[in-house]
């Protein structure tokens, strides 16, 4: 690298910082994309599907073009004791052809297909360098940044970072205030495992192409999270997610309970057989809107996971859109901010209206209870085994005894779990007013 001053450097070439590079390489901007590992997506895993649809307005044909894996048309909710299993499904061809829904992808794929956009668009990507710290002039403004190259430092009039969950610059900046706290952090693991494309399709009951999804809650032996299975082409994925804060305190594995997930009379029949492909894992930021960092300061914008724009909702487990809308977000205010001649805290209230008006802040502000539900203990400890049970009674024939009733079985299954009516009517009403 020979240039040392752009307009903007953007740290993290992952589907934030692509975006981001990619809005300023459009807009005329001279922009470095810095990634430290040898190419976007190297380091990255992802345990669920891509909601591409946020694409459209800047890569109308993106789901042409993208390298996807599947097109879901299965989407599953399931709850499970380690013995039962109860599954809403539901399916349609309609996310099967045009305006898609989502679909799996392989990370390192797809981050360095939309690295390779903003590339081509004009942006300078730099890998295998790693962004040591912030640089800033006498007023105390970012004005660039360190890496460990021999060139050392790169100008620039805005720094946008987009360097992960643990984000060294947001913590440098003092923008986040609840960093590394372990309630508002998950560890994601999964394991991949090859199977015949055939072989998918017959067992999940796919079409050739399609896809399923299936978010899985009662999976993780008392340790608030859940788990997940969806297919890609020739391989399927199964894993789970731990709150880091329970996880420390259990003294379990994350691999124990993939063997437990895969084994379960559920999920053993679907990944039979198959070999072992990858195992990884990932920090997920799912503390919602209350925990997001401060967005951005004088010459600094913050997007994607490290400002924790990650959708965990228990109905909507979502990242790389609100990534991808965040950077899209965080490149316009850049641009606009370099117009005025502004990067100072008017460039910040200007990012954070952006994402304000669109759905990347609207969506965390409405379900900003979400996460405290969804990880509450009823939910995770008591509801799974509740439910299963009261199914499993309301379908098992007692002749010659009469059937009991849904409402005495529903006492009964309460109480057999230590749920007293009145906090299933209260849990209930916060799920209504949280969903609503």
């Amino acid at each position: 690298m020979t240039r040392t001053h752009f307009d903007v450097v953007v740290v993290g070439a992952g589907p934030a910082g692509s975006a981001a590079a990619l809005a300023l390489a459009r807009a005329g901007r001279s922009v470095c994309l810095v990634e430290r590992g040898p190419f976007p997506g190297s380091k990255n895993m992802y345990g669920g599907v891509i909601y591409g649809r946020v694409l459209d307005t800047v890569i109308p044909d993106w789901y042409e073009r993208a390298p996807l894996q599947r097109w879901v048309t299965r989407r599953a909710t399931m709850v499970m004791t380690p013995t039962q299993s109860l599954t809403v499904d539901y399916r349609t061809t309609a996310w099967g052809t045009a305006p898609y829904n989502g679909a799996t992808a392989y990370r390192p794929d797809f981050d360095a297909w939309l690295a390779g956009e903003a590339v081509a668009a004009g942006a300078t990507l730099i890998t295998s360098t790693t962004v040591t710290g912030l640089v800033r002039d006498g007023r105390g403004r970012v004005t660039g940044v360190r890496t460990d190259r021999p060139d050392g430092d790169i100008d620039a009039e805005v720094v946008i970072a987009c360097d992960g969950v643990n984000s060294f610059l947001a913590k440098e900046a003092g923008l986040h205030r609840h960093a590394d706290d372990p309630r508002h952090l998950t560890l994601g693991v999964k394991e991949v495992v090859s199977l015949d494309p055939t072989v998918i399709e017959e067992r999940f009951g796919l079409a050739t192409g399609e896809g399923a999804d299936f978010e899985i809650i009662g999976c993780t032996r008392g340790i608030a999270g859940g788990g997940f299975v969806y297919t890609n082409h020739d391989s399927v994925a199964l894993g789970v997610v731990l709150r880091l804060s329970d996880l420390a305190e259990a003294g379990v594995r994350p691999e124990e309970l993939i063997a437990d997930l895969a084994a379960h009379p559920a999920i053993a029949p679907l990944v039979a057989g198959g070999e072992l492909r990858e195992y990884s894992a990932h920090v997920i930021p799912e503390g919602g809107f209350d925990t997001m960092p401060e967005l951005g300061c004088p010459g600094m914008l913050v997007a994607g996971d490290a400002a924790y724009f990650c959708l965990g909702a228990g109905l909507w487990l979502e990242g790389v859109n609100f990534a991808i809308g965040g950077g899209l977000a965080a490149g316009e205010a850049a641009h606009r901010a370099l117009e005025r001649g502004r990067t100072d805290d008017t460039m910040v209230a200007d990012y954070r209206r952006r994402l304000g008006a669109s759905f990347v802040l609207t969506d965390h502000e409405n379900l900003r209870r979400a996460p405290e539900l969804v990880l509450s203990d009823r939910v995770q400890f008591r509801y799974p085994a509740l439910v299963c049970d009261l199914v499993e009674s309301v379908f098992t024939v007692t002749n010659p005894e009469p059937k009991p009733g849904l409402v005495r079985l529903a006492r009964r299954a309460a109480r057999r779990h230590g749920v007293p009516l009145r906090h299933l009517a209260r849990d209930a009403w916060r799920a209504l007013r949280t969903y609503g």
